[in-house]
């Protein structure tokens, strides 16, 4: 959906979209959701129906992108990066520079965390010639959120093609761990896994958040080869144990590592955007997720592009054409 909303947004053509989430223990539209839509009617002056809570139909027209201020308040926990990843192509195609305003989460589990978008997604989209700032005003965990973070977008104007299918140099890789009022234990516990994990980590920073509306711990592994950063995250909750959320984020981190790809299958889905809307682009990445094959038909619907698969021992090639 926000793929497709952000298409539409970009190229002017009617979207139409019906049983949304319908496999959901709560289908149709949540707030994040709902949040991402209502951006998307503002930055390009839409005209849409069904446009409420659990909704499962949308018909999303668009009018004209409109450069400006925003501020959007989710109105809950729910991701403020994804509602910022909806509007940011669009807000790249406009005539003017615009800076957003997103309230809501920004450590969030199935989301994009801060930590991802400033180190690994706006460097790549950046160089290709999608000028963006981020900055992180609050932090927000799950389920409390209150976080704030903004964008300064500049209109895109073309530098070079993504690609992403040879980072060389040795890989250098630190960690951060997050907590926000808990107990020190937790993150003394956190860091003692990390070290016994088999990783080869440089350096393990833990960031005591005090100025948070709520209580959350998250675990950041950045690699960084060459010019790239690729970031891994693991979220703590309720009754999950450390052990558990090292894992998580350990077993990402290495399975990128020993796959030899360029980059993790995270970016992998956002990047396919920002390469149709180039028309060209390649990468090399660690795993062919539905998240990424469903954003590549979803493009192809709207601009005139087309995507090839090639697979090679532990990775994928992915390569944007001209149709």
């Amino acid at each position: 959906m926000r793929t497709s909303l952000a298409m539409a947004g970009i190229t002017g053509k009617r979207l139409q979209i019906t049983n949304i989430r319908a496999k959901r223990d709560k289908p149709g539209l949540g707030k994040q959701h709902l949040a991402c839509v209502e951006a998307a009617c503002k930055v390009c002056n839409a005209k849409c129906k069904g446009d409420e809570l659990r909704s499962m139909a949308l018909d999303f027209m668009p009018g004209e992108i409109q450069s400006g201020n925003y501020k959007f308040d989710i109105g809950s926990a729910g991701s403020a990066l994804l509602v910022a990843q909806t509007v940011l192509p669009i807000l790249f195609n406009a005539k003017g520079a615009s800076k957003i305003t997103v309230t809501g989460g920004t450590h969030n589990t199935w989301a994009p965390p801060y930590d991802f978008i400033m180190d690994s997604f706006l460097p790549v989209i950046s160089a290709a010639g999608f000028k963006a700032e981020c900055k992180l005003e609050q932090y927000g965990f799950y389920p409390a959120g209150g976080g704030k973070i903004s964008f300064e977008i500049n209109p895109y104007k073309f530098e070079k093609a993504i690609d992403l299918c040879d980072v060389n140099g040795e890989a250098k890789i630190t960690a951060k761990i997050y907590t926000s009022k808990l107990p020190i234990n937790i993150a003394q516990k956190q860091r003692k896994l990390l070290v016994n994990s088999g990783l080869k980590i440089d350096e393990i920073e833990h960031v005591d958040v005090r100025e948070c509306v709520g209580a959350g711990n998250c675990v950041v592994i950045s690699i960084v080869k060459g010019n790239h950063t690729s970031v891994f995250t693991g979220f703590g909750a309720k009754g999950k144990p450390s052990e558990k959320v090292i894992a998580e984020v350990v077993n990402d981190a290495r399975d990128y590592q020993e796959s030899g790809a360029a980059i993790e299958h995270h970016l992998a889905d956002q990047l396919v955007i920002y390469m149709g809307i180039q028309k060209t682009g390649r990468f090399i990445t660690n795993r062919l997720t539905k998240h990424l094959t469903t954003n590549m038909e979803v493009i192809k619907k709207f601009l005139t592009v087309d995507f090839s698969i090639e697979s090679e021992h532990n990775y994928y090639k992915i390569i944007c054409g001209r149709l």
